[in-house]
């Protein structure tokens, strides 16, 4: 295997366009988003973001990556090289059920020889990751 993915999913009750107006605006990150801070950029088919991603237990790091594909109300994908045998895709995904009720997804996969060795180190960190990255979207946007 070469592939790891993690994933947490959880419901909210708030319409779809709440939840991608906190995703939407980058700079805003900092005000929900306890894991990905001083987020810039332009969310469109391969633009750039700068982010600086503190995953509790593992260094804090700046990172640029790639919007690979993104969907108002629905998705927002990208991804990074990390070294010659290591990439990572971050996703965020919406699913409206009915209108004010969704469930929101947060994960990151990892491809490479050596992405499955970071995800099989950090495994724990990991998680701990998406499941406050989760929490935070559930509570901000219930709370708007």
């Amino acid at each position: 295997m070469e592939t790891a993915r993690i994933e947490k999913r959880i419901g909210v009750r708030a319409p779809a366009d709440r939840i991608w107006e906190s995703l939407a605006d980058l700079p805003g990150w900092n005000r929900w988003n306890p894991v990905e801070t001083g987020v810039e950029g332009t969310i469109a088919y391969g633009g750039s973001i700068a982010l600086t991603e503190a995953i509790i237990g593992l260094p804090e790091r700046r990172a640029s990556v790639r919007v690979g594909a993104w969907q108002p109300n629905a998705q927002l994908v990208w991804a990074e090289k990390r070294g010659l045998w290591f990439s990572s895709l971050r996703y965020f995904e919406i699913d409206e059920l009915e209108p004010g009720s969704c469930i929101f997804a947060n994960g990151f996969i990892f491809n490479g020889l050596r992405g499955e060795m970071h995800f099989d180190r950090h495994r724990k960190a990991l998680r701990e990751a998406v499941d406050s990255v989760a929490e935070a979207m559930k509570t901000a946007a219930e709370r708007a």
